[in-house]
């Protein structure tokens, strides 16, 4: 069976035009290998180099599916696209240019978490991630992108508001080492936040852009960015504004839930950003009383959806009593150790190994 390191060093053995091989160049992204088929991306550096690479991209694929157990290749070719500019928008006095996506300052990877539909527990799964990414000795930042309900000042256990010595860069704060930026922190918690899409993509932007998310030890290995559920303006906006790594989408197991999921995944598909993988949270529950074991939305539909899509499964983790605790008291159950600790830090593993983190 092929493994990623097979992959990689089939793809050294393809050359650009220029004479440089696709590995040599480090334009190979998000290598993924899952029972047989595998999911890469080469991102050229523009449009115009990409419209003369797809002969080479042809021939990755190739290269690949020879490989002994492949059952399948998906080899996507992307570049930053430069969008004619529509007239700009004042958001709190700052203009916010409409052009492609541009990397952001300082930040390596961007590793955004998503869900079809509310009540999943994908801020859960945001705030242990990012914490078990950075246990993991990755440098970590925390975006709270739920603009209408930032929830991960309280599950991070951080107060106060950032700092912006000169006006125009925010200095994050720092929680369980990660590096953190929400719009929570900026609002009282207690007032909704009643902004129209304009104000929306205006706020993302900057939070993007203004941010210093070297402050707190160097630039990041990777910016978890926490999404509202649904496809609206802010998912556009992310994926549009800024260059996405991959997008890790979390559901429960029962079809309203996954129906909700499939829009999600079609609209990374749409915007060309690429899956890192499902999820499936409260997959089932265990009695701590009677040791019974109950599937209380249902169980597996996330990894057969996987398996239908072609998309790796990351995992599957029960409803818990101490991952609720955690979050509700400002301390992710990924600091502590036991069973839910180490089932976020392998996701986060595997996460570092395919790429995306």
């Amino acid at each position: 069976m092929a493994t990623k390191d097979d992959v990689l060093a089939a793809l050294d053995r393809i050359t650009t035009p220029a004479g440089e091989s696709l590995v040599a160049l480090d334009v190979v992204r998000a290598v993924t290998v899952e029972a047989g088929r595998v999911r890469f991306v080469i991102e050229a550096p523009s449009p115009e180099v990409a419209r003369v690479m797809e002969p080479v991209r042809a021939a990755a694929q190739a290269a690949v599916e020879r490989l002994p157990g492949v059952t399948s290749v998906q080899a996507l070719l992307t570049a930053p696209t430069q969008q004619k500019a529509p007239p700009q928008l004042k958001v709190g006095g700052h203009p916010t240019p409409q052009d492609g996506p541009k990397r952001v300052a300082n930040v390596a990877r961007i590793l955004a978490v998503a869900s079809g539909k509310g009540g999943v527990g994908k801020s859960t799964m945001a705030s242990n991630l990012a914490v078990a990414l950075a246990r993991g000795g990755r440098r970590v930042g925390l975006l709270d992108a739920d603009v209408h309900g930032p929830s991960q000042p309280r599950m991070m256990g951080a107060s106060g508001r950032p700092a912006s010595p000169d006006g125009k860069t925010i200095i994050p704060l720092l929680a369980h080492g990660v590096t953190l930026m929400s719009i929570g922190l900026m609002l009282d918690e207690r007032k909704a936040v009643i902004w129209r899409g304009p104000m929306l993509m205006g706020a993302l932007q900057q939070m993007l852009g203004q941010v210093a998310w070297d402050h707190h030890g160097g630039p990041l290995d990777v910016l978890v960015v926490d999404l509202p559920p649904g496809t609206g303006d802010v998912q556009l906006t992310l994926c549009t504004k800024a260059v996405v790594t991959g997008a890790l989408v979390v559901s429960t197991p029962q079809d309203v839930a996954l129906l909700d999921a499939r829009k999600a995944l079609d609209m990374f598909a749409t915007l060309k950003t690429p899956v890192a993988g499902l999820v499936e949270n409260m997959s089932l529950f265990h009695c701590p009383a009677c040791g019974h074991e109950a599937h209380v939305f249902g169980h597996g539909g996330v990894a057969r959806e996987a398996e239908a899509l072609g998309l790796p499964f990351l995992g599957a983790l029960p409803i818990d009593l101490d991952t609720r605790l955690g979050g509700d008291s400002g301390r992710p159950v990924a600091l502590g150790d036991g069973a839910m600790s180490d089932a976020f830090a392998k996701l986060a593993a595997r996460l570092v190994d395919d790429g995306f983190a």
